[in-house]
């Protein structure tokens, strides 16, 4: 048995039930799919070159701000989220581990929203080593009212941002996350 196995089974399940917005999508959904049945421990950081990640965009309960990371690496305003542990129960329980790592918020602080929200699969730069792309799976996670972010070491920063006023250069696709948040 493989240290991911019950997260590869996990994400099938995943991907399975869920229905893509657009035909887009849908194809990274396949794809998604496809990948899964060619790797094993696809989920793992130290399996193919391409695995999957999980992630989470953090929201306040009146869906007003979103809060965001200048990840140190990437350099850019993005959700939080990362590699997927074998000690993680469920992909998702790996994105909600991810935001409470990376956000600094207590982790009873944050609660997922049913259902996975998007996938992304993005190229990574050059601040990375043997990764060379993550099949993102992302959700929503909603943060308690007056719930602090600490930055962490994987962080430049960490800040609160109105929805409609996200800052310059965010990627297209937390634009369209945001936009159901």
């Amino acid at each position: 048995m493989t240290t991911h196995a019950h997260l590869d089974e996990d994400l099938r399940a995943l991907l399975a039930g869920w229905s893509a917005p657009t035909d887009a999508r849908g194809r990274l959904r396949q794809d998604y799919l496809a990948h899964l049945e060619v790797h094993e421990d696809a989920s793992a950081k130290a399996g193919p070159p391409a695995h999957f990640t999980a992630s989470c965009l953090v929201v306040d309960e009146a869906g007003e701000q979103v809060l965001l990371t200048l990840h140190r690496k990437v350099g850019r305003w993005l959700q939080f989220g990362g590699h997927i542990e074998a000690s993680d129960a469920s992909v998702a329980g790996a994105a909600l581990r991810e935001a409470v790592e990376e956000s600094g918020l207590p982790s009873g602080s944050l609660a997922l929203r049913p259902g996975l929200a998007q996938l992304d699969r993005h190229a990574l730069g050059s601040g990375f080593t043997r990764c060379t792309e993550h099949l993102d799976l992302r959700w929503i996670a909603v943060a308690a009212a007056g719930s602090q972010p600490v930055v962490s070491e994987e962080s430049l920063d960490v800040a609160r941002w109105p929805v409609d006023a996200l800052p310059r250069g965010t990627e297209d696709s937390i634009r369209e996350l945001v936009a159901p948040a």
